[in-house]
């Protein structure tokens, strides 16, 4: 057990609204046990930033953490070459050069065809009809998954998102994963001569051509498709939010002061849809002041460190105008997120011009309340709109 002092949270308080704590961490005890979540948690962005690129000591390599017992061992839960060696083959599927030569253009068809359906109706609760869809179709296409369906995509990455944040053991999430995992073995299976016979850029074809493991293949598309549907989704529904409920952004973005860019870029720092990366303690180690005892488990919060007062001036506002270069929503070092090309251009240069293009008059529903929660993935829960015929 480390030596760092211990914090209480209310559970139930802190998946509502997670930042009135988190800031009284940072202020109070930045390095910080919290027993609820059987963690010590880092608040610091400057913490944060250091000690997630010492690998020797803060390891991704897990064991028996839930992401490898529930989905298998991908590279995200490996260090050094291990990881590395894997992240290599990876990559040609979600690079800069893939997303702009093939993906960009596949987000556009989903996008507007998803409005296309929805702009006769007037009104929409645009999580479940806009940001869920195009997030899955556009993983569809990338996966190579092209066999499922949109809606199973969302719910299978919910049950994983679900299930590797279990730290309470409810079995029911527990079971509701391994329906998950076992549904997407069944849909790799379904592709696998298709891809073999058809080679094309999907993540399935490409790791399967450069001899990737079976093994690592089937974990690779399970941690894809866990961060891959519901960050974008929710980057995309929280945009939205944000520019509908703050009309001095919104006029700012208007008279072409800010970008769409911008306003993705601050949106990750103000509400990040990944909000902590867990890690284990390979040996004894002392940072901060806090010992730490190996096997101990670590929560970097993201979250967290993108509100640092240290580094952001009223961090607890939405300012597209804010200079954001210090913020990690993607993290930092060797586990930096390899799809970040992909979710910048679905949401900043796809999913956000175009809705406000194609819905005129775009506006939140008055009858109807936005809801956000969770603190490990947060994002809008709906997002209730209505628009002029």
């Amino acid at each position: 057990m480390s030596t760092a002092p211990h914090y209480d949270i209310d559970p139930e308080t802190f998946w509502s609204d997670p930042y009135p704590d988190l800031a009284r961490m940072r202020d109070e005890a930045p390095i910080a046990y919290v027993p609820q979540l059987g963690a010590t948690l880092f608040t610091r962005r400057d913490d944060i930033f250091t000690c997630e690129k010492n690998v020797e000591v803060f390891s991704s390599d897990q064991p028996g953490g839930l992401m490898n017992v529930l989905m298998g061992q991908n590279m995200m839960r490996k260090d050094g070459e291990a990881h590395m060696s894997e992240r290599k083959l990876y990559y040609p599927a979600v690079s800069v050069r893939a997303v702009r030569d093939v993906w960009k253009a596949r987000f556009e068809e989903h996008a507007n065809a998803i409005l296309d359906a929805l702009l006769p109706d007037g009104r929409a609760e645009l999580v479940e009809r806009y940001a869920m869809p195009l997030s899955a179709q556009s993983l569809k296409s990338m996966t190579g998954l092209v066999n499922m369906r949109f809606e199973d995509m969302d719910a299978w990455s919910q049950a994983m998102i679900d299930g590797i944040s279990n730290y309470i053991g409810d079995p029911e999430v527990e079971r509701r994963c391994h329906e998950a995992t076992a549904g997407i073995d069944a849909a790799i299976d379904d592709m696998l001569p298709v891809v073999r016979n058809n080679p094309d850029r999907s993540l399935l074809s490409v790791m399967l051509e450069a001899g990737m493991a079976m093994e690592s293949i089937r974990a690779n598309v399970k941690l894809t498709i866990s961060g891959g549907q519901n960050e974008p989704r929710d980057a995309i529904a929280g945009c939205i939010w944000a520019l509908l409920t703050h009309p001095d952004q919104m006029a700012l973005l208007q008279d072409g002061k800010v970008t769409w860019q911008q306003v993705f870029e601050e949106y990750c720092r103000w509400i990040s849809p990944i909000g902590m990366s867990p890690r284990r303690v390979a040996k004894a180690y002392e940072f901060g002041g806090v010992q730490f005892d190996p096997e101990e488990r670590i929560f970097f919060m993201f979250s967290s460190a993108n509100r640092d007062e240290s580094f952001f001036d009223g961090a607890e506002n939405f300012d597209a105008t804010r200079d954001t270069q210090k913020s990690i929503p993607f993290g930092a070092g060797p586990h930096f997120c390899a799809g970040a090309a992909a979710s910048r251009t679905m949401v900043a240069e796809v999913a956000l011009p175009v809705i406000f293009q194609r819905l005129p008059g775009l506006r939140l529903d008055p009858d109807d309340a936005v809801r956000v929660g969770s603190w490990a993935f947060r994002g809008p829960l709906n997002l209730p709109a209505v628009w002029s015929l």
